[in-house]
């Protein structure tokens, strides 16, 4: 199970008895934020793309949106999401519990700039109800990022 994957990738830092888990859906960023009780722009959602043939996930605000030419500018090429199949063959987790904790080899994690406005997010953890509680320097250490991005938008404004 993908969320056990996650735990036991937590545990090498030793915060996986930090991982929620709820009775409700957390599988959105609304079922996030009200399964714990915060504002959706602190739910750290986690988008699959394919850049030069190879899984890309994108850790970003939860109010953030993709810009394609921002996205474009970045990665030079256009924004081409994962199916669910995809996802879960290529990342390693199932949709609605896609995080940059426990993936499969190969798959390369970066951070949207959207985050670095909180002290704190909450990024999935494998599970469609499952969440963590990190630091932004916290979540750029434990999700192994390759790097940090500006790709979204519609959050500066908020």
């Amino acid at each position: 199970m993908a969320i056990e994957k996650a735990r036991a990738y937590l545990n090498t830092f030793g915060v996986a008895d930090r991982v929620l888990e709820f009775d409700v859906s957390s599988a959105t960023v609304e079922l996030a934020a009200l399964a714990l009780s915060c504002q959706p722009c602190r739910i750290a959602k986690t988008l699959s793309f394919l850049a030069d043939s190879r899984p890309i996930l994108i850790v970003m605000a939860g109010d953030a949106k993709i810009d394609n030419h921002k996205y474009k500018a970045q990665f030079g090429t256009k924004a081409k999401m994962l199916t669910p199949e995809e996802v879960e063959a290529l990342v390693g987790h199932g949709v609605g519990g896609v995080c940059p904790f426990g993936v499969n080899e190969g798959v390369t994690v970066y951070l949207d700039a959207s985050l670095r406005r909180f002290e704190t997010v909450f990024p999935a953890c494998g599970s469609s109800n499952s969440a963590i509680e990190l630091s932004i320097p916290e979540l750029e250490r434990y999700s192994g990022c390759a790097a940090w991005v500006d790709v979204g938008k519609g959050w500066a404004e908020a």
